[in-house]
């Protein structure tokens, strides 16, 4: 049985259990007629030939559609060359070049016996995007990544205010995180990380100087009133925006899945057999879906066949057709394998061009016979390869535009070496996911700026006499605290590494005064707002921020003003001694759900 699309649910009935995916379901079967007109260059034939090449091609074709159907039959050396089956080849992958460009390519492998050249090493970059650039919090986070070297794009929503701000020479990514159609994925190509500094405006009812004088002071010091967009534009449908715009760029703690089990469903690739048929060998392989042959007795993706060295040949493989967009994962640091092994090393190759005969980016795995294993290979470790040659001046790997996949059993290795694992004969290799990864120990890809009192609102037997602004006048703010609650969720559930920074009320003090972190959104105070900019480019960098929300407050009660002396400066701060205390799964929300149950 074909599939028809290219993924489907675990829950729908399919039957046989055992799905072929290699060859051509009736409706894009080939059809051969003298006047064929083939791709050039190619096989140059006369009119007799092509006679005799529609009778062979008709004849393989149907015969070998079955075989295909009922899996790989082939022994090792019993059988000659199949014409039928290299022709489906070709079209399988859309016609490529010229077999004579194959056939040279093994003579090639037999004979190259040049020393190993060394591999370039991946360029890697990674962007910092901070949005709400030019607010309080945010331009110190810019001048602060700035100082110490980080690439930064600011996103904006006036260009003018944010030159005069942050320099003419920032690179600016001018949109609205409230209107979606100003986030154009190009503007955000290269941002591996985020800081969001964004918020809804207060300000006094009774207005305020150009420098926002009053505001700065704090909110307990005027009556407020939400200046400009609502709570619920910014805070949420803002934060859904921003969160799509970068989600791909950021990447997921969990991985990107490629191929294979997802969540009650199973998303499948086109793969097709490219075996050493095109260069005249006899070796066959096929990709099959089997729904109860994977781990735990679900599906799996099952690379198995035959090979052989007869006609100098010796190798097998699956190649998936180019991908009809490319797959962007420069977030990620490599692919994961989830396979059951049999004791041989395998390939896999990863092409970023739509090119057929072009440079593979190439790496080798051991497998352990009988055991469910995952194999991660680093793009790092990816070499360029050409016709099982190491071309040193191939360009760096680009993760950003993969086309296609390619898995390989060969006896050949790279640049005239021998796989030690390699043998003639059946082999099967069980394949149930491909994910893109991040590698250990991950940190957060998404800091945020949040506010204490976020869980405050709802919270019964609350006294509100002794709590902030916000929280009293939660309504008449147009619910600021509950969209920024809302927000927070969106992040949490977005499967981003985040962290998630809630700072009491903030000042124009500088940083240095000693800390106190909290969890479960109950203190109250003050901080700097200097203080809360380095506290969101250390979390960056530290995997004991992950995944945490936290408050954050000085020890110096509102009462007395924090000043530094600037010939004695405190020392700077080692955030992850705050961090390493931090918990997961603690926002606040919990004393809701308690009372809720109590109720």
């Amino acid at each position: 049985m074909q599939l028809s699309s290219s993924s489907f649910k675990l829950s729908s009935p399919l039957s046989p259990s055992i799905i072929n995916l290699q060859g051509f379901s009736s409706s894009n079967d080939v059809k051969f007629s003298n006047y064929t007109s083939f791709p050039k260059p190619f096989l140059q034939l006369d009119d007799r030939s092509r006679r005799l090449l529609y009778q062979q091609a008709s004849h393989s074709h149907s015969a070998n559609l079955r075989s295909y159907r009922k899996g790989v039959t082939a022994k090792s050396g019993s059988q000659g060359w199949d014409f039928g089956r290299f022709i489906k080849t070709l079209y399988f992958f859309n016609g490529p070049p010229s077999p004579l460009k194959f056939v040279s390519s093994v003579f090639e492998k037999l004979t190259n016996g040049s020393t190993e050249e060394p591999v370039k090493e991946m360029e890697t970059s990674g962007t910092i995007l901070v949005a709400g650039a030019t607010g309080g919090v945010g331009r110190r986070v810019v001048d602060g990544l700035r100082k110490r070297g980080f690439p930064v794009k600011a996103l904006v929503r006036n260009e003018e205010k944010a030159r005069k701000m942050l320099g003419p020479d920032i690179d600016l990514i001018v949109a609205d995180i409230t209107k979606e159609n100003t986030l154009v994925p190009e503007k955000f190509k290269g941002v591996r990380k985020v800081i969001n500094a964004v918020s809804v405006i207060v300000g006094p009812k009774e207005g305020d100087t150009p420098e926002r004088q009053k505001y700065n002071q704090g909110v307990r010091f005027f009556e407020p009133e939400i200046k400009g967009d609502s709570p619920e534009l910014v805070e949420y449908i803002g934060m859904k925006n921003l969160i799509n715009a970068v989600k791909d760029g950021v990447g997921l703690e969990n991985g990107k899945l490629i191929f294979g089990v997802g969540d009650n469903s199973f998303k499948d690739l086109p793969w097709g057999a490219l075996d050493d048929v095109v260069m005249g060998g006899v070796s066959e392989s096929n990709f099959l879906v089997d729904l109860t042959a994977g781990e735990n007795g679900g599906p799996t993706g099952i690379f198995k066949g035959v090979v052989s060295t007869t006609n100098n040949g010796g190798f097998t493989s699956v190649r998936t057709k180019n991908f009809t967009e490319t797959e962007n994962l420069s977030a990620y640091d490599g692919l994961e394998l989830r396979l059951k092994g049999d004791g041989l090393r395998y390939k896999l190759i990863v092409r970023t061009s739509q090119d057929w005969d072009t440079v593979g980016y190439t790496a080798s795995f051991d497998t352990s016979p009988g055991q469910w294993q995952s194999v991660r290979l680093p793009f790092s470790s990816l070499r360029p390869v050409f016709r099982a040659r190491t071309k040193s001046d191939a360009p760096p790997f680009n993760p950003g535009s993969i086309i296609s996949l390619q898995l390989m059993f060969s006896k050949f290795e790279y640049d005239g070496k021998l796989n030690p694992t390699f043998k003639e004969g059946p082999f099967e290799l069980p394949l149930s996911t491909i994910r893109a990864y991040i590698q250990d120990p991950v940190t957060p890809r998404f800091v945020h700026v949040g506010s204490a009192g976020v869980t405050r609102p709802e919270r019964p037997g609350l006294d509100l006499s002794k709590q902030p602004p916000a929280v009293r006048l939660n309504k008449e703010l147009d619910f600021i605290l509950t969209y920024k609650l809302k927000g927070e969720d969106l992040i949490r559930e977005s499967g981003i590494p985040f962290a998630i920074v809630r700072p009491c009320a903030l000042t124009e003090e500088p940083a240095g005064a000693d800390l106190i972190f909290d969890q479960g959104d109950n203190i109250t105070g003050k901080v700097s707002r200097d203080e809360v900019a380095r506290i969101c480019i250390a979390a960056l960098e530290s995997p004991f921020a992950l995944n945490k929300t936290f408050e954050v407050k000085s020890t110096v009660p509102f009462s007395e003003p924090f000043t530094v002396d600037p010939e004695n400066p405190p020392p700077e701060k080692d955030y992850n001694e705050y961090f390493k205390n931090l918990k997961d799964g603690i926002t606040g929300k919990e004393a809701l759900e308690q009372s809720t149950v109590a109720v």
